[in-house]
């Protein structure tokens, strides 16, 4: 049996044969410089995220990187439903679910990751180092390990731990809508209410390249195995560097059925603005769930090629971060259901 240190030589043989082929050197329509910088994400736990994507972009730096240095920042915060302190499965374990793409199309995601601190930066291993796009569960970790990620404590937050035990009374799911923005947080012991959380990312830098990223610990108290719309590219996140990008949150099961983020991109595509694209996109889940739209929430953010951004919701309450300076301005979002 192959080792994984052989598997990945040979990986990387492989990535550098199609580096030198003919199909490498296809040339990608890329974006035109725009000349300031833009970096747009979902809730208020983008406020902080911004800052840290623009001390990376801001000064002139690449927006895969901003968009991976973002992220990071609220994973590290391990607040409510992102990182390690987000709320665990009905088993009682946190997995982790995250997913980047640059503006050459290139993608890696990891799934169901268990005990590494930043899912986001495994994702972009998996894109970088391996010949794959998506990694999932025990093969995932390995492959973190393997890149030097440390393991941390498989235990619970103070807060998950809490939210947990209340939830182990009931074990009945019963999400409530928007709980990703911290003003629609209960201050006590929350059980059901937490049910999800993601912080999802788009820039364009100076020099006109497009990046996206999207992190999460996913639907809380979910079966064990679930996995939603974040670590998956066309659903989560898309770019295409023609166009522009688009990125989801909320219900990832309903942003999953319409493909959310590639069809955002595709309407831009054909003509809509961001907004517009964005907005068609709800239009189109709320269509399919019927009288259940109002039971759930679903979001998207998105951005042209030229650095115009739109977001639209399916309810009142979703906001999102724009940045266009070093100082996040943070707004509520337009939305469908009244």
């Amino acid at each position: 049996m192959p080792t994984r240190r052989k598997f990945l030589q040979s990986s990387a043989a492989g990535l550098a044969g199609l580096a030198a082929s003919p199909l490498a050197a296809v040339a990608l329509p890329a974006a035109p410089v725009a000349g300031k910088p833009v970096v747009i994400s979902t809730w208020d736990a983008g406020v902080n995220a911004n800052k840290g994507a623009w001390k990376v972009i801001g000064p002139g730096g690449y927006a895969l990187d901003a968009v991976e240095a973002g992220v990071m920042v609220t994973e590290s915060e391990q607040g409510c439903c992102v990182g390690l302190g987000g709320n665990p499965d009905r088993d009682g374990i946190v997995t982790l679910d995250a997913c980047i793409m640059d503006e050459k199309f290139n993608c890696g995601g990891v799934a169901g990751l268990e005990r590494i601190k930043h899912p986001i930066s495994v994702a972009r291993r998996v894109m970088e180092r391996t010949p794959h796009v998506l990694l999932v569960g025990e093969g995932a970790q390995q492959f973190a390990v393997s890149q030097g990620f440390p393991l941390e404590p498989q235990q619970l937050s103070a807060d998950a731990k809490k939210a947990y035990a209340e939830w182990l009374k009931t074990s009945k799911y019963q999400p409530v809508v928007n709980i990703e923005n911290s003003k629609s947080r209960p201050t006590g012991p929350v059980g059901g209410p937490q049910n999800h959380d993601t912080i999802a990312m788009l820039a364009l830098d100076a020099q006109g390249r497009l990046s996206g990223s999207c992190t999460t610990s996913g639907m809380a108290f979910k079966m064990r195995g679930r996995v939603g719309d974040s670590p998956l590219i066309g659903s989560g996140l898309f770019v295409d560097p023609a166009v522009g990008a688009a990125a989801a949150t909320g219900q990832g099961e309903d942003v999953v059925r319409i493909a959310g983020a590639h069809l955002i991109v595709e309407l831009m595509r054909q003509g809509r603005t961001p907004q517009q694209a964005c907005k068609e996109a709800i239009e189109r889940i709320a269509a399919i769930k019927g009288a259940k739209a109002k039971d759930i929430q679903v979001a998207f953010i998105a951005i042209s090629k030229t650095g115009q951004t739109g977001a639209y919701a399916l309810q009142k309450g979703f906001n999102f971060t724009v940045s266009t300076t070093d100082t996040p301005v943070l707004r509520d979002s337009e939305f469908l259901l009244k």
